[in-house]
């Protein structure tokens, strides 16, 4: 039987001290750089370029030191798609120094590190220095980064480049010294949306970086990976479900689409038209505005659906829209009426808006109504209305209607998708061209 040495070590009295020794002076080394890098990133934050000089001058600390700043609203921070992080990760992000100058538009510290040789297209977080100077529309910082050879079409991790991180009014001058340097405003991002900077500009509404995209090259009927346009996409996102209202911006990336030719034709991937979208929205003025640039009110989409029938299911829940404009526009374009037997859904969508149902009613010649109609209007409503309906129901029974009311589906049925346009040219006083164009009179006779 051989013998076992052991090899452990046996720490003696005298060791003790000298271990305790090296770790506090290890730990007072990662308080000492600490403190560093606060004071720099202090420095930075304030621009400070005279204590960043003397902080590189004095120091060892790096230049390019990632530093760890609060960042609740991911300025700094790009991430692929499909990556999940709890949100306590997402307050803060690490960043170089240059970074930090972008934030904070730290101009004179930013010109002092780049003179100094700070890396200008470093991704700690996912981001460049370009890519973070565009997300707070810091013009003067693109230029800087620019001019000492950044990268104009590096992608982010979540591959977007800089021009598509330009997405407010103030961005206009960053994506301008972008162009200039040649950023490409067709490129795609590397996402699943796969948009360019003119989808990105009518997805926030912003008119002047549209009009810049299109001067420059943008192709107007581009399409993302859904096929949807920049037309459809303005369409849409005018319209703020929060908020209930509609915004004029994207209305005017809307005009300025259509006057660059913009196909009013296209389809997004479940074959909605930019019309479709505008009637899901109930937004009176980009009906017109398409409609009146020949937009095609019976065209249907994937489920057999006119952009009317979408205008019908949503307006009980848009109640700051003008329901009855929308309804007029699209009839007075040709858009398919209801099948009269049917008529008893646009009592249950419309009861509370009498003036879009006295629309709906006058574009027959004749309709009658049916038990179902009576239960289709709710009792508030009825009672709230009840002069208007009184005269429906009067109306719309087995009795032909005034010679009047004749006399304008007669001209209605003549000039089909053309009333529009058609009613004003009559020689007719007009009040009668708002007759015929079925102008909401209160009660139906």
């Amino acid at each position: 039987m051989g013998l076992s040495f052991s090899h452990q070590h046996v720490v003696t009295g005298e060791e003790t001290p000298k271990r305790v020794s090296m770790e506090e002076s290890r730990a007072s080394r990662v308080e000492s750089a600490r403190q560093l890098k606060a004071r720099f990133l202090l420095a930075l934050q304030e621009d400070d370029a005279q204590e960043v000089k003397r902080i590189l001058r004095t120091t060892s600390i790096d230049i390019d030191t990632v530093l760890e700043v609060e960042d609740r609203d991911k300025v700094l921070a790009s991430y692929k798609q499909g990556y999940w992080l709890p949100d306590y990760k997402l307050e803060s992000s690490w960043a170089m120094g240059i970074h930090v100058c972008m934030m904070y538009n730290s101009l004179a510290c930013a010109s002092v590190l780049l003179e100094s040789g700070a890396a200008m297209n470093g991704t700690p977080n996912g981001k460049t220095p370009l890519h973070v100077a565009c997300a707070v529309s810091h013009g003067d910082c693109v230029a800087l980064l620019l001019n000492h050879g950044a990268r104009v079409n590096r992608l982010s991790l979540s591959g977007h480049a800089a021009l598509h991180y330009c997405i407010t009014s103030q961005s206009v001058e960053c994506a301008q010294h972008l162009i200039l340097k040649g950023a490409d405003v067709n490129m795609a991002s590397q996402s699943s949306d796969e948009d360019t900077p003119l989808l990105t500009a009518a997805r926030f509404g912003v008119p002047a970086l549209a009009a810049l995209y299109l001067t420059n090259g943008a192709d107007v009927n581009v399409s993302n990976s859904r096929f949807e346009t920049p037309l459809i996409t303005a369409t849409y996102w005018a319209f703020c479900t929060r908020e209930q209202t509609l915004n004029p911006d994207h209305h005017l990336v809307c005009r300025i689409l259509l006057d660059h030719g913009a196909a009013l034709e296209m389809r997004e991937d479940d074959c909605k038209t930019a019309l479709h979208k505008a009637a899901w929205n109930a937004d009176h003025v980009m009906i017109e505005m398409l409609l009146a640039a020949g937009a095609d009110s019976q065209a249907m989409d994937m489920n057999g659906c006119s952009p009317i029938q979408y205008l019908l299911k949503v307006t009980p829940v848009r109640p700051a829209s003008v329901p009855e404009l929308c309804y007029q526009l699209m009839l007075n374009h040709g858009g398919a009426r209801v099948y009269p037997p049917q008529f008893h859904k646009v009592l249950q969508a419309c009861h509370g808006f009498p003036r879009a149902v006295e629309v709906m009613v006058n574009s027959y010649e004749r309709i009658k109504a049916t038990k179902k109609w009576k239960t289709s209007i709710a009792d508030e409503s009825y009672q709230q209305h009840k002069e208007f309906y009184d005269s429906m129901f009067a109306v719309c029974s087995n009795k032909p209607r005034s010679l009047m009311h004749l006399a304008r589906c007669a001209i209605r049925a003549k000039m089909l998708w053309r009333c529009h346009k058609g009613a004003h040219e009559l020689p007719i006083p007009p009040s009668m061209v708002r007759y015929i164009l079925l102008e909401p009179e209160g009660f139906i006779y």
